[in-house]
């Protein structure tokens, strides 16, 4: 049963890796364009978005050490 499970979980955690990177990026003061960012900022959704911008860096992080550390448990080292 947890054989089953444990790749799905791998998989489960690289696009939640991917997703968070997605919006630690967007998120980002640094990676924006700073003719667009202008624009972006006086928004109120961006502001809102923005101001959960560490939040995404912990889902990141903690979603790549349990991808790996399950990845590594699952399939083992390949070398």
């Amino acid at each position: 049963m947890v054989a089953l499970l444990l790749p799905k979980l791998v998989f489960i955690l690289g696009i939640t890796n991917l997703i968070s990177l997605v919006l630690v990026s967007l998120s980002c003061r640094c990676m924006l364009n700073h003719h667009f960012s202008k624009k972006l900022w006086a928004s109120p959704f961006y502001q809102k978005f923005y101001s959960y911008h560490c939040w995404y860096w912990k889902i990141f992080f903690a979603s790549v050490l349990l991808h790996a550390a399950l990845a590594l448990y699952t399939y083992g080292i390949p070398f």
